[in-house]
């Protein structure tokens, strides 16, 4: 018998048996992982021996009916974690904020105030204007580093004058590029909007990390936003997932727009079942501030060589200043390979999953750059053995 495909019905089975348990000879559950040698972002984390345990256990009912326990359970619990009445499970951080705008924008002409350099801009492939039909108002942070009051007050556009297109939201970042926005500049912002009509959405995807930097506290921050997207699956170390919140209004609407875009789920335990790990092992058990330390220390090294960098560390990004340095980033990622290190130019995400490993092979790629020395290329794990097998 053969398939639709050309493919028989026994080569089926017989691929079928090959990946199966019995002939996977590789725990890529097992740490460590590609993952801990791999500063190119924070979602490279790979789940753990925690998460894969929570799966095998998770109930296995329908999300879409909002009949699964564990997702329930899971909207709950981060709906009190940031004091806000309702959670949403979402499959991405993409897919957190365009849901968000979405439920927010209801009928043109609006437009959504951003940080220039923000997600909702750079990497979420035109979403806010192709989902919600709103143009993007992108504003430059006169400070450099994070958008303030005045720079609201300066790109907004509040008046009724027919010819302009309103601002119906202004759409945060934090943290972004690594940097806080304090929470005294957030709740600034949130009052002044409130007293214009203007909807507040935060990308909180790296929240967690200003909160694990002592900046403010995770319900002071969500309470400057009508809604906030926050995401499992970078420095948490979930396999997929992000959620978002708001009041039981914003999440019945926001049902609507998830499942006109395909992000219906059956059994959604199996995803946040890790995620709830995820929050209470890492966030909640102070992962992240080791990485903050390591972030700081990576600098230091750095600099320590006569390197410079082109932002502050606040939380877990160290950037190099690699012209200063006089090599290109094409040239700072081949030299990363040979000393057994995933790159992605300048900047370096330290996660809670790099070990002091990596940092002493970061030291050598350093004194290669800044010094000179020799990389001889020779390491005991390089991040390509270490990838997912299946044999």
């Amino acid at each position: 018998m053969t398939a639709t495909n050309g493919i028989s019905s026994s080569e089926i089975e017989a691929q079928a048996k090959h990946l199966t348990n019995g002939d996977v000879k590789v725990n890529n559950w097992s740490q460590p992982g590609p993952a801990a040698f791999d500063f190119r972002s924070d979602v490279v984390t790979t789940p753990t021996p925690s998460m894969l345990t929570a799966i095998a256990s998770t109930t296995l009912l329908d999300d879409v009916f909002q009949s699964d326990p564990t997702t329930l359970n899971l909207e709950s619990f981060i709906a009190s974690l940031t004091n806000k009445p309702a959670a949403l499970l979402v499959l991405s951080g993409t897919m957190g904020n365009q849901v968000a705008l979405r439920t927010h924008l209801l009928a043109p002409p609006h437009s959504v105030l951003t940080d220039h350099r923000s997600h909702i801009v750079n990497w979420e492939a035109g979403g806010v204007s192709s989902l919600t039909g709103a143009m993007v108002i992108p504003a430059v942070p006169a400070n450099g580093r994070y958008l303030t009051l005045e720079d609201v007050q300066k790109h907004a556009v509040v008046s009724d004058d027919i010819h302009a297109c309103p601002t119906r939201v202004i759409s945060l970042e934090n943290t972004l590029n690594g940097i806080v926005t304090p929470l005294a500049e957030m709740q600034r912002i949130s009052a002044w909007a409130k007293e214009h009509g203007i909807i507040m959405h935060l990308d909180g995807a790296r929240l967690w990390e200003a909160v694990a930097a002592g900046a403010g506290g995770l319900k002071e921050y969500c309470d400057c936003f009508d809604s906030v997207s926050l995401c499992f699956s970078k420095g948490l170390g979930a396999p997929i997932g992000s959620i978002i919140i708001g009041t039981e209004k914003f999440r019945e609407r926001a049902r609507w727009v998830r499942k006109s875009i395909g992000g219906g789920l059956r059994q959604a335990g199996v995803v946040t079942a890790a995620a709830r790990v995820a929050v209470e092992e890492t966030f909640l058990g102070g992962k992240l501030k080791n990485s903050h330390e390591m972030a700081r220390k990576i600098a230091d090294m750095w600099t320590g060589y006569g390197g410079k960098t082109s932002n502050p560390v606040e939380t877990n990004m160290v950037w190099f200043d690699l012209e200063a340095a006089g090599i290109s980033v094409e040239e700072f990622i081949k030299m990363g390979d040979k000393a057994g290190l995933r790159l992605l130019g300048g900047r370096l995400v330290v996660h809670y999953q790099i070990g002091d490993e990596a940092v002493q092979r970061l030291d050598k790629l350093m004194r290669a750059v800044l010094k000179g020395e020799q990389l001889d290329g020779k390491v005991e794990y390089d991040p390509v053995s270490l990838a997912i097998k299946l044999e």
